[in-house]
């Protein structure tokens, strides 16, 4: 029944991994994003990215039969997890800050403010 739909099951493969890769750095940001929200600190972001790469390798066990238990993918999964949810917290908090206190403070770029002159 594979062959009826599809030649092969690598090109499926292929794009559902993307899909899960996306889904998860989707997931990262919004993370780190409703920490800012919630006025939270980087402990929180480091929590909720630990607990989410737990869950990005059972997907991945799950759907393509990789290794569940492998601290050397855990660790790949965690750091680029890590990557967007910093850089969510980071955007949002800046936002915050420059939209909160317009009287104190300016944007400088995307991650960072400064006090006004």
């Amino acid at each position: 029944m594979q062959g009826l739909f599809f030649e092969t099951d690598t090109g499926v493969r292929y794009f559902l991994r993307g899909m899960v890769m996306l889904l998860g750095f989707w997931t990262a940001w919004r993370a780190g994003k409703a920490v800012a929200d919630g006025w939270g600190g980087y402990g929180q972001v480091i929590a909720y990215t630990l607990l989410l790469g737990v869950v990005m390798r059972f997907m991945h066990y799950a759907l393509f039969q990789g290794p569940f238990i492998s601290p050397f993918y855990y660790v790949i999964d965690v750091v680029l997890l890590a990557v967007f949810s910093f850089s969510g917290f980071r955007i949002r908090r800046t936002r915050q800050m420059v939209q909160n206190y317009y009287w104190l403070y300016e944007s400088t770029s995307a991650f960072s403010w400064k006090k006004k002159d």
